[in-house]
């Protein structure tokens, strides 16, 4: 049930959360109709153009859910890995990208979870209006980014938009924290991804110098150093270790 509610989550936040209330103000059937002889209809017009904003809105929403959530650091850090046993595109993108969508949504739930029971739910159930439904679901989504997000990376953004008189982290904007937060991922999981790639690389160094005193020069390092990089991966359980370092670092 609180899978089930927090990938609900996930999907009704889009509307609490990137579609402003302009979009939806006062809707009327006709309104999400593309009318474009509008000439004398002024009401048609604005109608039209909410429909733009909004699917607007809808192209940048994976955007916004990817640069707010942790799928930047296991994305990458998942890149790495296989770039590091040199495995060319096995195991394919769909599959990396697959394992750390549902890793998000398994770090991601409790957040989701409580914007659902905070801000969703309330809000279709009519019980708040959409200015606070805004307000309650950004401020578990600021607590989990704050979080993670460096002080230094929070300070650059905050002198480049001239608000360092901001006294209380939470009072930031989202737009100030986002690109903070992202930043700061990106740095950690650069991070994870270099440690990653020492013990293979120190197989690749031992293979060549092998090869190269026994004068096996025309013969790749790589197609002998591959199957013994896959071996230590496979018997150190590999993938165990990376996704439980990966979940620890959210903690």
């Amino acid at each position: 049930m609180n899978n089930r509610k927090g990938f609900t989550a996930i999907i009704l936040i889009i509307s609490i959360v990137l579609i402003p209330q302009c979009i939806f103000a006062q809707p009327e059937l006709g309104d999400f109709g593309l009318i474009f002889n509008t000439e004398g209809n002024p009401q048609a017009t604005v109608g039209t153009i909410r429909l733009l904003i909004f699917l607007t809105v809808l192209t940048l929403a994976p955007s916004f859910l990817i640069l707010t959530t942790c799928f930047t650091r296991i994305a990458v850090v998942l890149s790495f890995l296989r770039n590091a046993l040199g495995t060319q595109q096995s195991p394919p993108n769909q599959l990396l990208l697959g394992l750390a969508l549902f890793l998000t949504f398994f770090v991601m739930q409790p957040v989701y979870s409580q914007v659902m029971k905070e801000a969703v739910t309330p809000f279709l159930e009519e019980e708040i209006t959409q200015e606070e439904a805004i307000d309650i679901a950004v401020v578990p989504m600021k607590e989990f980014m704050l979080k993670q997000t460096r002080e230094k990376d929070l300070a650059l953004f905050l002198r480049a938009s001239n608000s360092e008189n901001v006294q209380e982290p939470m009072d930031l904007s989202i737009t100030t924290i986002i690109p903070a937060f992202a930043i700061s991922e990106l740095k950690k999981a650069f991070s994870i991804g270099f440690i990653i790639y020492i013990p293979f690389l120190v197989i690749d160094m031992v293979v060549a110098s092998i090869l190269m005193s026994m004068g096996m020069f025309m013969l790749p390092p790589v197609m002998i150093s591959l199957p013994f990089k896959i071996l230590l991966f496979v018997l150190v359980d590999g993938w165990y270790l990376v996704v439980e370092s990966l979940l620890k670092s959210f903690v």
